[in-house]
């Protein structure tokens, strides 16, 4: 691990993994330490991760002024983690909400961005959001496992907002509900920062029509995987999110869900590092 400063003087931590070229990460969450990511299901055999955490969580420092938590705040964050490794570009991977972190970093700084892997993203920054019908078909897709009846009803409490909806809903986040998936859901709480996440997507963090029209200029090739049974994004919504993207092209792994690299490992690692190798 390293630290840098960000230019409003926040400490920021970096985690470094792996061997091979360098790979910028960008959590989601929102807000959630890197250490979810862990190694990606095993794609530091190819690439050096540098897993950055995001100001106010992990290992970095809480930021004197919250407002700076908002997602369009944070591009600059980004931008010296860049100046700081020396690249000239960089490719960048990002998850869920991270992805909203990399389409704002992208469109304002088009010509610093070599490739760009998007992972089981809505990308409110583009002005997509996964509906409440579109996440529940995503969970019907569960129904013959044996845990679906009690899980989508506590599901149902948090489409509605409530706040008294147990974690079981998790189970709907992950391709294979066993020992792994309960132990990675687990550590959420202790890996998030509630008071950043709420200030995360606050109101003016996202230009839906500028980001939209500055990524029209983006060169870099951008891949974009979705979870066959993701529904926060689906693949419909992840292949409506590529039309912004003019080399942007959709990857939907089969049996995944929101934490594809834990799914199935094999699968991940090798489209992710074919695309990043890649000409």
């Amino acid at each position: 691990m390293f630290t840098f400063t960000a230019p409003d003087g926040t400490e920021l931590a970096c985690h470094v993994r792996g061997a091979g070229p360098p790979l910028v990460c960008l959590p989601g969450g929102p807000m959630r330490a890197s250490e979810y990511l862990g190694d990606l299901g095993g794609l530091t055999a190819h690439r050096t991760l540098y897993l950055l955490d995001l100001r106010g969580t992990g290992r970095s420092a809480v930021p004197a002024d919250e407002a700076t938590y908002r997602c369009d705040r944070q591009v600059d964050d980004v931008e010296a983690l860049r100046v700081h490794l020396g690249l000239d570009q960089m490719d960048v991977l990002a998850h869920s909400a991270g992805c909203n972190l990399a389409a704002l970093h992208a469109a304002h700084h088009p010509e610093r961005i070599a490739r760009l892997v998007l992972v089981t993203s809505a990308q409110r920054a583009l002005g997509l959001r996964a509906s409440p019908d579109e996440r529940r078909a995503a969970a019907r897709l569960r129904s013959h496992e044996p845990w679906f009846e009690a899980a989508y009803a506590e599901y149902e409490k948090l489409l509605a907002g409530r706040d008294d909806a147990d974690y079981l809903y998790d189970a709907f986040f992950y391709g294979r509900w066993d020992e792994r998936a309960r132990a990675h859901a687990a550590r959420t709480d202790d890996q998030s920062n509630e008071r950043a996440e709420v200030r995360y997507s606050a109101e003016g963090a996202y230009d839906p029509p500028a980001t939209r029209a500055a990524l029209a200029r983006l060169d870099a090739p951008v891949l974009l995987l979705a979870g066959e049974l993701d529904g926060g994004p689906c693949p419909e919504l992840v292949h409506r999110a590529a039309e912004y993207y003019p080399r942007g092209r959709v990857v939907v792994q089969p049996g995944a869900a929101h934490y594809p690299w834990l799914d199935d490992e094999e699968f991940f690692v090798a489209r992710v590092a074919e695309f990043l190798s890649s000409a």
